[in-house]
């Protein structure tokens, strides 16, 4: 199935568009009202930006995949910032008819850390791929313009995938392995972890054992599944305390805790301080 109205677009227009390039760190921040994918690759100065609760500070070498831009914020760069950046609506990326499984772990890690270090040669072949991405948008006279445009975007993610690969060589698994994962995130995604955390409950979900699950998520990224189960919820409640008009009982309430008392020791382990803390630390004035 061919990618459709994939052009360079503008802010404006970036949420109906399919791939888009961007130009500015303007650009970026208003992406973070959306769910798209966002690639930067920075090819001088340095970039700094917010994903959940960490801050990253990235400079040439590194190649930054937000798979969420709603999670991320107060992007900044410095005077001589340059980069390549474009971002992708999660339909582009599901057009892209690969047969490989690996994005799936390629994503568990993303969520863990967006940023991935570049040896000088990998560098260049990514910035090769976009660059050949970005010229090519253009060329609506072409008459098979769709397939390109997918065939090229294609290229770019098996070499992401391989440069994953080669710094992370037991990733690789079944088929069925990369389904049950699929499976999972997706669950998570849906934002079941609102009611559910126990890992009990997910892996009777998907017919397998607890140890299977957190065996085959441990095999993909070094961490459990109780890991991501924490992840996604954690998240979705920093995201909601920085908002002073919601209360903090309510939260609580929204993600089933049995207490105030529970959730606040739920926010201190996972973030550090309790929640009023994080509210009156984080939240916009």
């Amino acid at each position: 199935m061919p990618i459709t109205s994939i052009v360079p677009c503008a802010p404006a227009a970036a949420g109906k568009e399919l791939v888009c390039f961007h130009n500015s760190v303007s650009d970026l921040l208003e992406m973070t009202s959306t769910t798209r994918i966002l690639h930067l690759l920075p090819t001088a100065g340095s970039l700094s930006f917010q994903h959940r609760i960490t801050r990253y500070n990235v400079t040439v070498g590194d190649y930054v995949i937000l798979p969420n831009a709603a999670l991320v914020r107060d992007f900044a760069v410095s005077g001589d910032y340059a980069g390549l950046m474009f971002s992708l609506s999660t339909q582009a990326v599901n057009k892209v008819a690969l047969r490989s499984n690996y994005g799936i772990i390629g994503h568990l890690s993303l969520l863990q850390n967006p940023v991935m270090r570049l040896s000088p040669a990998a560098f260049s072949r990514c910035c090769k791929d976009v660059e050949q991405l970005q010229r090519r948008l253009s060329e609506h006279e072409h008459p098979f313009y769709d397939e390109l445009i997918e065939h090229l975007l294609a290229a770019h993610i098996l070499d992401l995938y391989a440069i994953h690969a080669q710094t992370h060589p037991q990733a690789h698994f079944a088929d069925r392995a990369a389904v049950l994962l699929r499976r999972f995130t997706e669950e998570l995604s849906k934002g079941s972890f609102r009611q559910h955390r126990n890992l009990e409950w997910y892996a009777q979900k998907l017919f397998v054992t607890p140890h299977y699950l957190s065996e085959i998520c441990r095999r993909a990224s070094g961490r459990s599944a109780s890991y991501f189960i924490d992840l996604f919820t954690v998240q979705e409640i920093a995201s909601l305390l920085i908002r002073k008009e919601l209360p903090i009982q309510k939260i609580a309430e929204d993600f089933s805790f049995c207490s105030a008392s529970y959730f606040s020791r739920y926010v201190v382990r996972h973030l550090g301080m309790t929640p009023l803390m994080f509210r009156n630390t984080h939240a916009k004035h």
